[in-house]
């Protein structure tokens, strides 16, 4: 066993090696560049000026900063260069030294005391020593013949020392550093033989282990060349039957890999192609898979991964874009003046070099929101031309299936990308604008929902990674610029409509309907019924009375027709012989070449035709899906006798407008009194509220104020303005309280002939989106109770004239 000896003292320079350790026996060069081991090794050397015997060093090992119990004393052989030229100095490790505390010396090294560790070995060797000694040769010599080190291993054979044999395992490469000053801090040297047998032993194993896996590896590796080997010989094989038998050769576009690497693709894509190209190199001829493969690499091919359509000239000339876009749309000064927004930012992004930040780009995505008719397709194609981009138009009306828009997976038969990937696809160009029309008409079923599918398409933190479900590979759209259309908002899910920005376009004003009719609508329907400009005219006031009487609609799609109409009938007259040309259209002509007027304003019938002829009728405004529009609601009594008393609803009407009405009908019961009213026949009469139209479901508060006042009318047996209309919400204490739609119901009222408007006071900041020549001809009031209300809207009573009440048989 050995023991511990402190025959003598040592005080020796510390010279410390950072996460490395140094055994007895071991002979290491140094690099004196380090300053901690010039200041020992010149502390050594001036030690040694002034004493026997080389200079002295103590190697001590330091992990992370914490120096080792135990280190080695260390001779320095030699000073000189190293084999890089660099100041170096040979040190040979003598012996273990257990440190002791710090003292002072020579020079900036750091000195400490140090005790000599002793090891006894008994002599001779007891056997089961001898048999370590042997067992560790024989590991030693197995590793050194595997790595080639023939000349190590007679070195290794010829130690007989069993504190030398286990220190030399110091050289070994393999072993950690803990592992290493675990071998320093053991002092007995049968101890430290045994743990370095099993340090040997335990390396071996795992190097045994990863000797077999990797000559699995290297045999499926050696198989796999010989297939694809064999699969090359196969197809040159093949290649001379071709030509053996007079057949052409596959065309240089066969060659998927050669086109895939000649192809400008991002990354990512290319080394997606590429792995798709060696599975059909691998797959047989008869596999369906080889066919799939094929069909999606053309896909990808043929996808414009890198081609962006430069924006023109115009897009960065915001006057010459805004004059596009005056030149093709009249009217909607919103939907263009955001659209000019965001070319004037985007220009001065560009002019920045703000382009591209986060690897997402500056598109857009706009929700043109309106009734039919309005131009909202058609707008898209002029924001296209504008920028000088490609538009496409994605029909989305009516499609249920969610792969349309994300793509089928490639395991089913038939398998595409979906929509949107096809019409960037069909663009050309990864900068296109993209049209998503109808919007509001995706269904949903069992297999999906679309509208969910669009949520990352349409979100601009998100869209430059939108992978296909087909080509599973990221698709870049955030420089696309997308415009959706719909014509209810309602209808489109909340959590899509929040990642758009909403345009409303609520209709043209006649003036505006007059000027498309005559610079859009009419030379492209004198074309199409092969007339030219100056053989048929139509005056400024026969367009007016065609979009004021024989249409009444938000858009002009039927304006155009009713143009297309007239056209045929000049056209068809001439041919006949009936009519000379060239011929102007007056509002004259119009009945006689397309018959009577369709909508005849209120104000424009005799008095007593119109509706609001009789008490009980009132004028209402709301909003559907086509627009703005006129609404009638009636109201009567029933017979005292043979009518049943409470509150009969007719007209298809939802919830929220029978529960409207039955608030008026509350109020008018509770201040009738105050309003001079017969109240006792709303509670021994039944009452009868119809709203005309029957076969059109109706639904929304806003036509509370107008049944208040047809019941009111009904009661007093005043007459309702004609010239009036009105919408607002109506509460049980009478406060008229806000509602939407306001500027489609004032065009509604506009072209209806419809003077005044009754809307709630809270209301009146939207006129500032209404049409300046539109309120003009519109007195509106705003008002915030129901007798304000009805001040305005009803008829100043008869002198004396018992009113006469219309009675519900």
């Amino acid at each position: 066993m050995a023991a511990e000896s402190t025959a003598f003292t040592l005080v020796l320079p510390v010279l410390p090696l950072d996460d490395e350790v140094v055994l007895p026996g071991m002979v290491v060069p140094l690099d004196l560049s380090d300053a901690e081991v010039r200041a020992a090794v010149e502390a050594a050397q001036a030690a040694a000026r002034s004493a026997p015997g080389k200079p002295k060093v103590l190697l001590v090992p330091r992990i992370d900063g914490t120096y080792a119990k135990t280190g080695v004393l260390g001779t320095v052989e030699q000073v000189g260069r190293l084999a890089d030229g660099d100041p170096g100095a040979l040190v040979r490790g003598r012996s273990r030294v257990r440190i002791g505390a710090g003292t002072t010396g020579p020079g900036a090294a750091l000195w400490v005391e140090g005790a000599r560790v002793g090891e006894d070995v008994p002599e001779p060797l007891p056997g089961q020593v001898a048999e370590l000694v042997k067992e560790y040769k024989a590991l030693a010599t197995a590793w050194l013949k595997k790595r080639g080190a023939w000349q190590v291993v007679d070195r290794v054979q010829a130690i007989d020392d069993v504190s030398a044999l286990a220190d030399n395992s110091g050289y070994s490469p393999f072993l950690t550093t803990d592992q290493k000053v675990e071998l320093l801090e053991t002092a007995d040297p049968v101890a430290r033989l045994r743990l370095a047998t099993q340090q040997l032993r335990d390396h071996l194993a795992e190097q045994d282990v990863a000797e077999t896996i990797a000559k699995d590896v290297q045999e499926g590796v050696d198989k796999q060349q010989r297939e694809f080997l064999l699969r090359r010989q196969l197809e040159a094989v093949r290649k001379e039957l071709r030509e053996l038998n007079g057949e052409q050769d596959g065309e240089e576009s066969d060659d998927y890999r050669a086109r895939v690497e000649a192809a400008d693709l991002p990354e990512k894509v290319r080394e997606a192609a590429l792995k798709e190209v060696d599975k059909l190199e691998r797959a047989s001829d008869q596999s369906p898979e080889g066919s799939w493969i094929r069909t999606w690499l053309d896909t990808v091919l043929e996808m414009p991964w890198n081609e962006r359509t430069d924006d023109s000239a115009s897009a960065y000339d915001i006057q010459g874009a805004r004059a596009v876009l005056d030149a093709e749309h009249a009217g909607l000064e919103d939907v263009k003046e955001r659209i000019t927004e965001y070319l004037a930012v985007r220009k001065r992004r560009s002019d920045r070099g703000l382009g591209v930040i986060d690897g997402r780009r500056g598109g857009a995505v706009l929700a043109l929101v309106g009734p039919p008719g309005v131009g909202k397709t058609s707008l898209g194609e002029s924001v296209a031309h504008a920028m000088g981009r490609k538009f496409v138009r994605v029909a989305l009306g009516g499609v249920r299936d969610e792969a349309e828009i994300r793509g089928h997976r490639r395991t089913y038969v038939g398998a595409l990308p979906g929509r949107i990937v096809r019409a960037v696809k069909e663009a050309g160009s990864m900068n296109p604008v993209v049209l998503l029309d109808e919007i509001d008409k995706v269904g949903s079923d069992f297999r999906g929902d679309p509208a969910a599918a669009l949520l990352e398409v349409l979100d601009p933190a998100q869209n430059h990674t939108f992978r296909d479900h087909y080509l599973e590979v990221e698709l870049d759209l955030s420089d696309v610029v997308f415009l959706a259309t719909a014509n209810v908002l309602e209808a489109v899910p909340e959590a899509l409509a929040d990642r758009m920005e909403i345009v409303r376009l609520d209709g043209y004003t006649e003036d505006e309907k007059v000027v498309i009719a005559r610079d859009h609508l009419l030379p492209r329907q004198l074309e199409r019924a092969g007339l030219d400009g100056d053989e048929v005219t139509i005056n400024e006031g026969a367009l007016r009375k065609l979009a004021g009487e024989y249409t009444r609609e938000a858009g002009v799609r039927t304006l155009e027709r009713s143009i297309a109409r007239l056209l045929r009938k000049v056209a068809a007259q001439h041919e006949l012989g009936r009519r000379e040309l060239p011929f102007t259209v007056r509002e004259a002509d119009l009945r006689g070449l397309i018959g009577r007027p369709h909508h005849v304003p209120e104000s424009a019938q005799d008095p007593a035709e119109r509706r609001t002829a009789v008490p009980g009728v009132a004028t209402g405004l709301a909003v559907t899906g086509a627009g703005g529009d006129v609404l009638f609601v009636e109201a009567s009594l029933a017979d005292p006798e043979t009518g049943a008393a409470g509150l009969t609803l007719t007209g298809q009407l939802g919830d929220v407008m029978k529960e409207s009405a039955q608030i008026a009908l509350s109020f008018l019961r509770s201040h009738g009194a105050e309003l001079e009213l017969p109240v006792a026949d709303l509670k021994d009469r039944g009452v009868h509220i119809h709203f005309p139209a029957g076969a059109v479901p109706k639904d929304g508060p806003s036509a509370g104020i107008t049944m208040t006042t047809a019941l009111a009318s009904l009661l007093s047996g005043r007459l309702v303005r004609t010239d009036v209309a009105m919408t607002g919400e109506v509460s049980l204490t009478g406060r008229v309280l806000p509602i939407g739609g306001v500027k489609q119901k004032l065009l509604a009222a506009h072209r209806a002939g419809v003077t005044t408007v009754i809307i709630p006071k809270r209301n009146e900041a939207d006129l500032d989106d209404v049409p300046a020549e539109v309120l003009d001809k519109l007195d509106v009031h705003a008002v915030t109770d129901v007798r304000q209300v009805l001040e305005l809207a009803l008829a100043p009573a008869t002198n004396g004239a018992a009113p006469e009440v219309p009675v519900a048989a």
